[in-house]
């Protein structure tokens, strides 16, 4: 008899624990839905947290891990789904370790994650990121096999955004492909290729005259130049 009360009560706790579950699960996917539709991030945040508790889902984490990163919590966004390579790993899921990993100046596991994006779907903007990420980290070859996919895929209405300005800008994509192969040019040799950087970069302002970047990027070389011209017309004095 005992036996059979104590089973007794514990078919009743899990079907009271089971309608708890259903009714919190309820409760958040009100407030979810709440909390999205007044814009609510912080709150959107708090809610799939609590829905992922109570009903676990790799679909899930990896909205809630976009939703971080989209914040600026790059570390939070890691800390959802890991830095980790998996074959079974969803688009979204690898942007958000590459981007996530990039923020946080981690380039070559950065790199790892964008190879797989590349991987799956070879594009201009991809190949520019990983040139520009593969000139910091001195892979100079696999910069250039990306820059030159680019140059033969860009087409006029693509633009790339730059910020180190305060107010962000756009330019063409191909002004910025310029700019580029004018870095990976003078990177590859500074001593014998600073007449050739300066080409793209004049390449680049030809295309658009108020590039920001390829100008402040112009007046370094030429001041550079400058400098070398003046030591070496010392060295004969």
């Amino acid at each position: 008899m005992k036996t059979i009360t104590t089973a007794i009560l514990m078919l009743c706790s899990v079907a009271v624990f089971a309608q708890t579950n259903t009714e919190l699960k309820k409760h958040y996917e009100a407030y979810y839905k709440q909390m999205k539709k007044q814009g609510d991030k912080q709150g959107v945040i708090n809610a799939m947290t609590h829905l992922d508790v109570l009903e676990p889902s790799v679909a899930r984490k990896d909205t809630l891990a976009y939703i971080y990163l989209s914040e600026g919590q790059y570390m939070q966004a890691l800390n959802t789904i890991g830095v980790e390579k998996n074959p079974t790993d969803s688009d979204m899921n690898v942007e958000v370790k590459a981007l996530a990993l990039k923020n946080l100046n981690q380039i070559e596991m950065a790199l790892e994650h964008f190879e797989v994006l590349y991987k799956r779907n070879p594009n201009v903007y991809l190949a520019y990121e990983m040139a520009e990420m593969k000139i910091q980290t001195k892979d100079l070859v696999g910069a250039r096999l990306n820059i030159d996919y680019a140059m033969a895929n860009v087409t006029e209405d693509m633009k790339r955004a730059f910020y180190e300005q305060q107010q962000p800008y756009e330019t063409s994509m191909k002004a910025a492909l310029m700019y580029l192969k004018g870095l990976l040019t003078f990177t590859e040799n500074k001593e014998t290729n600073m007449d050739a950087a300066l080409k793209f970069m004049n390449d680049a302002l030809a295309i658009d005259p108020n590039f920001n970047l390829a100008k402040i990027s112009r007046e370094a070389l030429e001041a550079q130049k400058a400098q070398r011209a003046k030591r070496a017309a010392e060295k004969k004095e």
